[in-house]
């Protein structure tokens, strides 16, 4: 027998890079499948062998090492594909909100510097409005499902399935150094141009293994584990669908892509393929279960994880209503971007009614690796009791360093160690963060602060309320009191009062459960309520409309 002898600085230095999330499920289920709509399927062995693809395409159109790769598409399976083969050839791809302003788009893609571009083609209208703007652009790539080249007189080098086809299935993926940028995205705020943030290879690792642990390890609701269906609602271009396309794929589950947000397709789709895990925003799970296609679907198999906005009472049973295992989770962009999960700890499971509700509609635990505290004005940690009110602040591995070229918003983000949320809340006794309102979103009446949220989350308990937001509008003796604009559900429409809504708003300052001082006089009856660009309530543009 041959004896090994060991040389000094011969051991691999193992590097936490994207490509080596790959490695686990073309060994754990090589034949297990990726699913786009009814258009597609393929398995995570030709997932691999795409991605190979698709990077040595790239390089030979002049892609290199630190090149910003822009990306416009539907959420889908070449999406997954660009999440791996971008960043595991040392370039960085940027996800673009192709629902901002064309003006927003052209900032995002010139101050990221992107140099190529792959945009489907029901977004090349969108570019040809701000092509002009855009001198840092080299080259552009379209995506045509339909095989069809899009009518532009714009240049397109190549279309994405004819690239993949021209290359080796067979490239040689370099092991850079963890802290290499990997992805880039622009947050858009209150006021000015959207902010970029971006993540190293090490802290998307780090994240993917930390949500897995989360999600997989513990005995509680919403786990999501190998056997699983995963379909995420949460567009891809939204801080990389929460991150969990990574964890998906390191699981080896099967994964299916909707393309276009329609919920019945959605429904039909979690029907066939049997999903049983997905992520997203209160606005598209109302949409679904509003959908009359509802009732023609199984869902006591789906577990739902939400986020982006606070998930209100009122949906989270109509949702257990039908079945649905549902909890909430919190992060920012900034933050990569999972930081806790409302999953209720094992003492909890055997909790009904109310007192489960409290639990899974919190903001939730820290995950494993995440640290939140909450801070007084003066930054000290305020204690764990409950009542305890202040800005919620963070640590972990994966969040953000800086603004990409914006020192001076970089200054307000850290500060003494801690990643500022600017959201306000407070953590109990069991450890579970409640997040009761954005500091720039807090009702201020007569010197005492009044939560958004909980007039929200209260309202949505109200059986004809399908949604509602929470402003404070100028008044003259109080400074601010609060305005609740309401949409309600189709068959209550011109049958509910402002005084039904305020008679139930006043139960629960009766119960104690809200101070008397903050129960509406103003309601406003609306159709729709404006969104953002990623689905949530858009507070901004309601205080534009109604604080006059």
């Amino acid at each position: 027998m041959t004896e090994m002898i060991y040389q000094p600085g011969e051991a691999y230095q193992y590097p936490l890079i994207i490509k080596k999330l790959l490695n686990t499920p073309l060994i754990y289920s090589p034949d297990r499948e990726i699913v786009y709509r009814e258009k597609s399927r393929y398995t995570y062995q030709t997932l691999n062998k795409r991605i190979h693809r698709l990077a040595g395409g790239l390089e030979k159109l002049g892609v290199r090492q630190g090149d910003t790769i822009a990306i416009f598409d539907y959420d889908s399976p070449r999406y997954l594909e660009c999440f791996f083969a971008i960043p595991m050839m040392g370039a960085v791809m940027q996800t673009i909100n192709w629902r901002l302003s064309t003006d927003q788009i052209s900032y995002t893609i010139c101050h990221a510097e992107a140099k190529f571009i792959i945009i489907h083609a029901d977004f090349i209208t969108m570019l040809e409005h701000i092509h002009q703007n855009l001198a840092v652009v080299k080259k552009i790539m379209v995506i045509s499902e339909d095989k069809q080249p899009p009518d532009t007189r714009l240049t397109m080098e190549t279309e994405y399935e004819e690239l993949l086809q021209s290359a080796s299935p067979r490239y040689d993926f370099p092991d850079l150094d963890e802290n290499t940028k990997a992805t880039t995205f622009y947050t858009t705020g209150t006021t000015g141009n959207p902010k970029g943030v971006y993540f190293s290879h090490r802290q998307l690792v780090l994240h993917t293994l930390s949500v897995g642990l989360a999600c997989g390890v513990y005995h509680t609701i919403g786990r999501f584990r190998s056997d699983d269906v995963y379909m995420p609602l949460t567009p891809m271009f939204h801080v990389h669908a929460w991150g969990f396309p990574y964890v998906a794929t390191l699981l080896g589950a099967k994964q299916v892509y909707v393309g276009q947000y329609v919920p019945e397709k959605i429904l039909n789709l979690i029907k066939n393929e049997k999903v049983t895990f997905s992520h997203c925003v209160p606005t598209m799970l109302q949409m679904i279960i509003e959908s009359p296609k509802v009732k023609q679907v199984d869902l006591s198999n789906w577990k739902v994880t939400i986020g982006g906005s606070q998930l209100p009472r009122g949906l989270a049973k109509a949702a257990m209503e039908l079945g649905i295992e549902i909890h909430a989770g919190y992060g920012m962009s900034e933050t990569c971007p999972v930081m806790s999960t409302a999953n209720p700890k094992e003492h909890m499971l055997d909790w009904k009614g109310d007192k489960q509700l409290d639990v899974i509609t919190k903001t939730g635990k820290p995950i494993p690796l995440a640290e939140i505290e909450v801070l007084t004005a003066d930054d000290n940690i305020l204690p764990h009791d409950g009542i305890s009110t202040g800005e919620v602040v963070m640590r972990s591995p994966w969040l953000t360093e800086c603004y990409f070229k914006e020192p001076e918003k970089t200054e307000n983000l850290w500060r003494n160690g801690w990643l500022h949320s600017g959201d306000i809340g407070y953590i109990d006794q069991e450890g579970y963060l409640q997040i009761t309102d954005r500091i720039k979103d807090v009702i201020k009446s007569g010197g005492e602060w009044i939560s958004s949220l909980d007039l929200e989350s209260f309202l949505s308990r109200h059986e004809a309320v399908l949604e509602s937001a929470a402003i404070g509008i100028p008044d003259e003796k109080w400074g601010e009191r609060p305005l609740m604009i309401v949409t309600l559900k189709p068959d209550y429409r011109g049958k509910v009062a402002l005084e039904d809504l305020r008679a139930h708003m006043k139960k629960f300052a009766e119960k104690g459960k809200l101070p008397k001082y903050s129960i509406p006089e103003k309601f406003v009856f609306v159709d729709n309520i404006p969104k953002t660009s990623v689905g949530k309530l858009d507070k901004k543009e309601l205080r534009r409309l109604y604080r006059s």
